[in-house]
């Protein structure tokens, strides 16, 4: 099931609630079973519930690959012990810790806001082990809602400009599209969640919505 549509707690946002990170991916304790197995099947990664200091926005609050995540500092001890089974973890500071809004990574790169400081970007390079670089996408900062991706290839805001689009394209290493999610949002990052194998996206992504998700990741 290389691409599978729902909804998570109501909403179609579903990049706001869950975050891929190497091998897995992290959901709200709260999502029922039945959608989590489903999940799981379409993105062929392991589960782990999990809140940030007790929010249900993990998405939005976590980010990395397979050597390193960052972390908003809302988490507890509890929830970095969770997280430390599955990386180094960087705790990101306040007003911008919101690590999957502002962060797009993949195994070859990291493409950060602009908001995160110099010596933010070189401790994320070092825990994931990767270039990183800030840019905007489509002017915006907040380039994990604007863009997502894998180690097959990355959908972007449809108004990324072409300087974006060469250092992302860069960094990242994989060949870059555009497109929308959820019957035209350009916030595809927002919009779903996305491993190598699969993608699971929001309820009412249209079909060649899908098809453009499914060309641009290469999930056949």
């Amino acid at each position: 099931m290389p691409i599978a549509t729902g909804d998570v707690l109501g909403s179609d946002q579903l990049g706001v609630f869950l975050a891929s990170v190497g091998g897995v991916f992290f959901h709200p304790r709260e999502i029922d079973d039945e959608i989590v197995n489903t999940i799981e099947a379409a993105l062929n990664l392991e589960p782990v519930a999990i809140s940030i200091g007790g929010s249900q926005l993990v998405g939005s609050l976590i980010a990395g690959n397979s050597r390193g995540l960052a972390v908003a500092d809302l988490a507890t001890e509890e929830d970095l012990d969770i997280l430390t089974s599955y990386g180094d973890v960087i705790v990101m500071e306040s007003g911008i810790n919101t690590a999957g809004n502002l962060l797009l990574i993949n195994e070859q790169g990291v493409i950060a806001s602009p908001a995160i400081p110099q010596e933010g970007l070189e401790l994320l390079g070092e825990v994931m082990k990767v270039d990183v670089k800030a840019t905007t996408i489509a002017g915006d900062d907040v380039v994990g809602s604007l863009g997502v991706c894998n180690n097959q290839g990355v959908l972007l805001h449809p108004d990324v400009t072409p300087e974006e689009v060469k250092l992302i394209q860069e960094i990242l290493d994989v060949p870059p599209m555009v497109g929308t999610v959820a019957f035209g949002s350009p916030f595809v990052g927002a919009g779903m969640v996305v491993s190598d194998n699969g993608a699971f996206v929001g309820s009412e992504t249209t079909g060649p919505e899908l098809n453009r998700i499914e060309d641009a990741l290469q999930l056949y």
